[in-house]
């Protein structure tokens, strides 16, 4: 559930037309400032009344997501029993831009909004609300890790199934757009009053956006799978990454081996591709190091925006339709979105073009997703189809 659509039906279309007529613009979030964002326009379901207490935006987009999977869901709860499906959730901003609303009405009434509770706005809520929605009794935790939250959440997915004490686990991420959020970024001096523009000489920082991507995790052969994760916590500096890409490189590394896969064997990469002067720089420099200039790659920021502490699951979800529409051994790509103009301190990057499509290699079609967090917080995803005989 993200600006480009509801489900993967109304999103693929879009998301491989590299259309950015989702993005909007909007005056509410930083004073004096018109600013584009990845907005989410379209009705939200209601929170059941039962459940009042987690009432807030966040969690009305990722019951519009958990909709989308709940046969899965359901038959997952049949199949294994409530108390073995557990919840792992990521995001960032959690019902922030429900409590501001609360701390409006206490401005204007002298008390805070009687529909605001606490749930709406701790990160655990986020869990918390996905677990009494859908029955789900295992464990549930929420991830709070930056801009890593998302991939995080389906990485600690895997090992719950790996450790064995679930069967299944509801995993995913969901962030909204809050003015909190929104003018801390502008005082980091990291905001774009442009659309995004990642990798460009012209790129001037990052555009905000909102959206959830949850996933049903389960064991078993076939489908498409969670086959390599990456992770590292550089802790460079609170609010800037490693101008070298040392901790994007051991994420990226740290992927390929826990697949093992060869870099050569990877068919695509969605880059975490922020549009700020850091970020590009050091990603760029990182991936060429890991993959050279052979690897297609892009930032599908540029249509949705920095969903934040749901980016890294939202990216995965669009990973993950690439590999589900995989014909004829070939892949679809999604474009890289930008002005064309390239900054010569980058490293040459092969950016991928409208309508690119590009064989699987070997015996099994694999894409990459990377995620590059606030303090050093890395995750990179490699998703993985085994290719029909």
């Amino acid at each position: 559930m993200t600006c480009l659509g509801s489900g993967p039906a109304e999103t693929w279309p879009r998301l491989v037309a590299g259309d950015t007529s989702c993005l909007s613009q909007r005056e509410d979030l930083v004073p004096g400032r018109k600013l584009w964002v990845g907005d989410v326009r379209a009705a939200l379901p209601a929170i059941p009344p039962a459940l009042a207490r987690y009432d807030c935006r966040n969690n009305a987009l990722s019951l519009a997501a958990l909709r989308q999977i709940e046969p899965a869901v359901r038959s997952a709860l049949a199949r294994v029993g409530p108390e073995r499906v557990g919840v792992v959730m990521g995001t960032s901003t959690s019902g922030v831009s429900d409590a501001e609303d609360a701390l409006r009405h206490e401005r204007e009434h002298g008390v805070l909004s009687p529909r605001f509770d606490y749930p709406q706005l701790e990160f655990g809520g986020a869990a918390g609300f996905v677990a009494a929605v859908t029955g789900a009794e295992g464990p549930a935790f929420t991830l709070s890790t930056a801009c890593s939250s998302g991939a995080r959440a389906l990485a600690s997915a895997r090992s719950l199934l790996r450790l064995g004490l679930c069967d299944a686990v509801i995993a995913g991420a969901t962030d909204t757009l809050c003015g909190l959020t929104t003018n801390g970024f502008a005082a980091l001096q990291a905001l774009s009053d442009a659309p995004p523009n990642p990798m460009s000489l012209h790129r001037k920082g990052l555009c905000l956006g909102e959206g959830s991507a949850i996933f049903l995790v389960v064991r078993g052969p076939g489908g498409i799978q969670l086959a390599g994760v990456g992770e590292s916590s550089e802790a460079h500096h609170m609010s800037a990454p490693d101008p070298d890409g040392l901790g994007a490189e051991t994420a990226l590394r740290g992927a390929l081996a826990d697949a093992g896969a060869r870099a050569g064997e990877v068919a695509y990469l969605n880059l975490h591709g922020t549009a700020t002067p850091l970020n590009d720089a050091m990603e760029s420099a990182a991936v060429m190091r890991v993959f050279g200039e052979r690897i297609p790659c892009s930032s599908t920021k540029s249509l949705v925006g920095h969903l934040l502490g749901a980016a890294g699951a939202v990216e995965a979800a669009f990973c993950w339709l690439v590999l589900e529409r995989l014909e004829g051994g070939a892949l679809t790509l999604p474009p890289h979105v930008w002005d064309g103009v390239r900054d010569p301190a980058l490293a040459p990057l092969r950016l991928a073009e409208k309508d690119e499509r590009v064989p699987a290699a070997g015996a099994r079609a694999l894409v990459m997703s990377s995620s590059f967090g606030f303090g050093g917080n890395n995750c990179t995803l490699l998703l993985a189809r085994e290719l029909a005989c």
